[in-house]
């Protein structure tokens, strides 16, 4: 290691880039034949409104570092300009690809499938045309507000995200507003109304076909109807994004929750970063919107098809058509409870392993809810991240409070736009009587646990859940998160100390079980990185599996290079963003990288270190990101329990394995399709896992017998 330099800019990857990189991979599955035409239209949705995100956040970022001048390269050696340019670059490569997936592949499969989605209002026919001027006049048209601009009025204000249509009209020769200037062409645009259905039922065609059309082309067929005493010249669709990243003072902000309100709003309003536009659109309409809305000519998209794809998920949820869906999967009863009994008893039986959505959320949802009418529960503690529109937990946490238990909530307001559904949730515990804190100055509270204390026959007894996911009971049902029940006195002591640390800052002296950022998780991941460096270079087998949602901190890095350069075998399943190059002679021969998508999220995290046969296993809510390791509450803890240790190590046994929906990064830092080998049938992890939740009824003391964990890399794993 000493011959070369691992923090040389060209052994790592630009964050923004590979996160384009992971968006391919998501966009790629509406490629992929063997799924239905439903479920493919649905990636290409999820690739829009992950778009979306990356550039209110990311690119806005970028953009504000831009203005202010700042030149610092990030880890590849990028300034920000020179990622704006390359961001550029890729995301028309994306767009582009979205876009041909969709009009080439996709319509005419969902066409021959029975469904038939009007671009175009010209291609309807006769008594649909009918059909949509009557929807419009009757649905429609009585919501709609028409907003002119000229000398005596300002350009409108267009809000972010909203789908609206530009128009160039003139005034009629006949009409009384009719002047000197009769034959100017006027500006004038239309917001299409988030309140209603994005595409509009229509009656069947001759085929029999089910016959939808977007709700814009029926606005923009009728426009002549908004504008009696013009002629409208012509009109096109567009949509702005704008700057939806703020930063808050919170030394100077008295009020955090007022602030957070406040800038919330000021979202709508931000400095525009991307235009798009119909390819169609005329030249003097594109002028008009380009030189009003601030835009430079690198930020405007020209689409090639509908604007705005996210209305694709609910085409996918429309009524009927469930052999265009893959069936529903149901998630299963964990084996280790059953209902209708104490959950407090069962835990007291042992630690137990929660594998969502396999296993259903339920036994979360219980928790708290068991814990709110217990009248030996004394206390209950929890954190909230992001939580579900109609939570039963926060119902649960109020009902607790009405009756007379001492609840505490933190509530992070800074939940990426989260943060006014969480300021609901917060008022609504508040009233109930609950104690809420939102958050400690300078840091957001990421991590995941919740403490019911309880009064029994042997004294006070401690209850703890511990996750990797938010406290969702709907999202629950499409993320891939684990948690452990326990009421071991270590993590109970523990979680007592993080609440009182979050409430009153006061740290324990030492911890037990958990580790803490950003205190001192980073130190824990090197000396644990550390400590398999020096099993193998004293000639000991070294084994690190880090399963993860993103990995672009720079001492991490460098130091799995390093351990890779002593021998360590590494194996990261990065569901993501990931910095780190695989495959470099010298630097990281040793690793290899591989994410896996499919019809859940992955977004657990599980940390694996073979210590010399001694094998450690951690679980968090923690990826390997600088925000997560120097910036945020976050937790990391271990399993230790023998049983559950076998389950885990069989998770990371079956996604190592996974040759379905994995994607293995090759040298040059991009991604190929995993395949099977000659012989082998294709392993998918999440079909794998929902096999055998369905039929894991068996007694969990039988479970370590049935899964060996094999310690080796992705393409050793189950060839034997």
């Amino acid at each position: 290691m000493a011959r070369i330099n691992i923090s040389d800019p060209k052994y790592y990857d630009n964050r923004e880039l590979s996160w384009l990189k992971f968006e391919l991979r998501v966009l790629n599955e509406a490629t992929n034949k063997n799924l239905p035409i439903l479920e493919r239209l649905k990636f290409v949705s999820i690739t829009s409104s992950n778009l979306d995100e990356f550039f209110m956040v990311r690119v806005a970022s970028l953009k504000d570092m831009e203005h202010a001048g700042y030149t610092k390269p990030d880890i590849a050696g990028m300034t920000p300009t020179m990622q704006l340019i390359a961001i550029n670059e890729k995301t028309r490569e994306l767009v582009d690809f979205q876009y041909n997936t969709y009009n080439k592949s996709l319509t005419p499969i969902l066409k021959e499938s029975g469904i038939i989605l009007y671009e175009k209002y010209e291609d309807l026919n006769e008594n649909q045309l009918k059909y949509i001027d009557s929807f419009f006049m009757s649905h429609i048209y009585p919501v709609l507000t028409p907003m002119a601009f000229d000398a005596s009025r300002p350009f409108p204000l267009i809000r972010n995200k909203s789908l609206n249509i530009g128009a160039l009209i003139e005034k009629k020769k006949d009409s009384k507003m009719a002047g000197a200037d009769n034959d100017d062409v006027e500006f004038a645009t239309v917001q299409v109304p988030s309140v209603l259905p994005r595409f509009i039922s229509l009656p069947a065609d001759k085929g029999g076909h089910d016959c939808f059309i977007l709700l814009e082309q029926v606005i923009e067929r009728n426009m002549d109807k908004l504008f009696l005493n013009y002629n409208v010249v012509t009109a096109s669709p567009y949509r702005i994004m704008r700057n939806a990243d703020f930063s808050i003072d919170e030394e100077g902000a008295e009020d955090l929750l007022r602030e957070i309100e406040k800038q919330i709003k000021s979202r709508q309003w931000g400095e525009v970063i991307r235009l798009e536009v119909e390819s169609t659109v005329d030249k003097k309409l594109l002028s008009i919107l380009k030189k009003n809305l601030g835009v430079n000519e690198i930020d405007i998209y020209k689409i090639k098809g509908p604007i705005d794809l996210t209305f694709l998920m609910k085409l996918y949820g429309i009524e009927g058509h469930g052999d265009l869906r893959l069936p529903q999967f149901k998630p299963q009863d964990n084996p280790r409870l059953k209902a209708g009994e104490s959950i407090f008893d069962q835990i007291k039986a042992g630690d137990i392993l929660l594998h969502h959505p396999y296993e259903s959320f339920d036994p979360v949802v219980d928790f708290i809810a068991q814990a709110a009418f217990d009248s030996q529960v004394l206390a209950i503690k929890q954190t909230l991240y992001r939580v579900s529109g109609n939570s039963p937990i926060i119902a649960s946490l109020a009902h607790a409070a009405e009756n007379g238990k001492q609840v505490t909530v933190l509530v992070e307001l800074k939940a990426r736009f989260d943060e006014e559904n969480n300021i609901i949730w917060a008022k609504k515990l508040e009233k109930a009587g609950c104690h809420v804190i939102y958050g400690l100055v300078g840091l957001k509270t990421h991590c995941k646990i919740a403490l019911v204390v309880r009064r029994e026959e042997d004294g006070i007894r401690r209850y703890v859940h511990l996750g990797t996911g938010n406290y969702n009971d709907s999202t629950a049902k499409l993320y891939t998160d684990c948690g452990m029940l326990t009421c071991q006195e270590s993590y109970g002591e523990d979680a007592t100390a993080v609440f009182n640390m979050l409430s009153g800052y006061s740290e324990p002296a030492a911890w037990n079980k958990l580790v803490v950022a950003p205190l001192w998780l980073r130190n824990t991941f090197v000396s644990l990185i550390n400590r398999e460096i020096n099993h193998a270079k004293n000639g000991k087998e070294a084994i690190i599996i880090a399963k993860m949602n993103s990995l672009c901190d720079k001492e991490i890095i460098e130091k799995l290079y390093e351990a890779s350069n002593a021998g360590v075998k590494i194996h990261l399943i990065v569901r993501g963003i990931c910095c780190l190059r695989t495959g470099i002679p010298g630097v990281s021969e040793n690793i290899q990288v591989s994410s896996i998508v499919g019809t859940y999220l992955e977004h657990a995290r599980i940390f694996y270190f073979y210590n010399s046969g001694s094998e450690d296993i951690f679980m968090g809510s923690a990826d390997w990101m600088p925000r997560n390791l120097d910036r945020r509450v976050e937790i990391m803890f271990p399993v230790e329990d023998q049983i559950l240790k076998e389950q885990v190590k069989h998770i990371l046994d079956v996604q190592l394995a996974d040759t379905l929906k994995a994607y293995m990064m090759t040298d040059e830092g991009n991604y190929v399709k995993v395949k099977p080998q000659r012989g082998k049938k294709p392993v998918g992890a999440q079909d794998t896992f929902c096999k055998e939740a369905k039929r894991n009824t068996e007694p969990i003391a039988d479970y370590s017998k049935k899964r060996i964990f094999i310690p080796r890399l992705a393409n050793e794993v189950f060839n034997e």
